[in-house]
């Protein structure tokens, strides 16, 4: 059963990443179901930009903090007043659920059910990555996330490759009790432009699983300028350091607007990842046009299908190869981007919403009989989640 209107939801979000891109679509979403959305944020202070943005969603309360987030270096003093100033913000705002989009307040004491989604993790990310399991610097994020989780009245992943993730690094409970609930994002926000001969990427160059360095070495004597857009230094806090892509034009940070214009005229999209639990740049150059060229990842795989190219992340030769390949075949190219926005429409705010208020639903009948919802079923993949 779904959600009821009027349903009023406390949402957690960071400034740093696409779930903050994510929070505010899927709260306009929400909203034209009837929902409302207190939105706490975190992780760094928010930009003018992103308040703008924040403002432009109806009905969303916002609430700025800036504590630092489980993942970055150092934060478990800010973790723990985080949760404390969450559990004051649920005292004074009442809401009817708490979805939670990070894993650490999964143990917190709300009154209301909770939901923890999990968009990423730092020991997933480090197994793909550096291709070895994460250090003992991380047992207490390891331990911390364990205790999130089994703490959480559901648990989300946004695909049935990040609820695999959650199984190698924190056991088959969660795989079994997780539910998968792929992203959406807006077509009215990304739209095909007259496409010009250009190769476009994004991603933040600090951070290795976006593999930006590949895609820097790959584009030397391709026929095509490559562009990237993205943060260059990691916000404070952060661990790791900036890095170099000196085979690209690096246009840095831009607004959403300037994003959306730089995919809407961008022919093609490369995103060599080592590491992406769903890809929302993706599925935004996805809605924009472009033929995509892929790290070839089970989660990327999973959402994409036939409409994407891949290619084995660290290999330069690869990636060049695919992108020579599309850029000398127009043919080709216009096939490959039109079956990308094809593809890329099935990932609408609307079903996003819709998978959301059935979890939300499930969640409050569950409380409301005194006990925990079901698990969900362990077969259960994006096309059924999502399911409208």
């Amino acid at each position: 059963m779904d959600a009821e209107p009027g349903l009023h939801v406390l949402m957690t979000a960071d400034g740093v990443g696409g779930v903050w891109s994510h929070a505010l679509q899927l709260a306009a979403a929400l909203h034209k179901r009837g929902a409302r959305v207190s939105l706490a944020t975190m992780g760094a202070p928010l930009s003018a930009a992103q308040r703008a943005q924040a403002l432009r969603v109806p009905a969303l309360a916002l609430h700025e903090s800036a504590w630092r987030l489980e993942w970055m270096e150092d934060p478990w003093d800010e973790v723990r007043r985080a949760g404390e100033w969450l559990l004051a913000l649920e005292a004074q705002l009442r809401p009817d659920l708490v979805h939670l989009n990070q894993f650490a307040f999964g143990a917190l004491p709300f009154v209301r059910p909770k939901l923890v989604v999990a968009h990423s993790c730092v020991l997933s990310w480090w197994q793909a990555v550096h291709g070895e399991p994460a250090p003992a610097a991380w047992d207490r994020y390891r331990e911390v996330v364990a205790a999130g989780l089994a703490g959480a009245d559901r648990v989300a992943a946004p695909t049935a490759a990040m609820r695999a993730a959650l199984a190698a690094h924190y056991g088959q409970r969660w795989a079994r009790a997780c539910v998968v609930l792929p992203n959406g994002r807006s077509s009215a926000d990304f739209a095909p432009g007259v496409k010009q001969p250009l190769v476009v990427s994004a991603g933040r160059l600090w951070d290795a699983a976006k593999n930006l360095q590949t895609l820097a070495a790959a584009a030397p004597g391709l026929a095509w300028p490559v562009r990237v857009v993205g943060p260059v230094e990691p916000p404070a806090g952060a661990r790791g350091g900036p890095a170099a892509a000196p085979g690209v034009h690096w246009l840095g940070q831009l607004a959403p607007a300037e994003l959306a214009a730089q995919l809407s005229v961008a022919s093609i999209y490369a995103h060599p990842a080592r590491y992406e639990p769903f890809g929302q740049s993706v599925l935004e150059a996805g809605l924009s046009g472009c033929a995509l060229v892929l790290g070839d990842l089970a989660s990327l795989r999973e959402i994409w299908r036939d409409a994407a190219l891949y290619v084995p992340p660290d290999d330069a030769r690869a990636l060049r190869a695919a992108l020579a390949a599309l850029i000398a075949c127009p043919g080709l190219l216009r096939t490959m981007g039109r079956k990308a926005r094809q593809r890329a429409l099935h990932f609408s705010p609307a079903r996003m919403a819709a998978a959301y208020m059935a979890t939300y639903g499930q969640l409050l009948a569950a409380a409301g009989a005194g006990r925990r919802p079901p698990a969900a079923p362990a077969a259960q993949g994006q096309e059924a989640a999502c399911a409208s």
